[in-house]
């Protein structure tokens, strides 16, 4: 095997590692990557920020005096993890 093959071989293992689609063909190699976001989840996240009595909740939950809410991995208050 060529060292230029390994080096092909090398980038398309490095490109698989970052999630993007890699296409070998006999004369080319194809790369790709779609993306899809939801803006839904930052809407409630940003709706939250600005209701008083989640603002409330959320200094509880801080304080460690609040077991039903809980702020989730993306920064959302959840009841009881809904």
């Amino acid at each position: 095997m060529s060292s230029l093959m390994v080096k092909e071989l090398d980038l398309i293992e490095e490109f698989q590692d970052l999630s993007l689609v890699c296409e070998v063909t006999p004369k080319s190699v194809r790369v790709g990557m779609l993306k899809l976001t939801n803006p839904f989840l930052d809407e409630i996240k940003e709706c939250q920020r600005t209701d008083k009595k989640l603002m409330e909740k959320l200094v509880l939950i801080n304080e460690g005096k609040e077991n039903d809410f809980k702020v989730d991995e993306n920064g959302i208050i959840k009841y009881r993890g809904r």
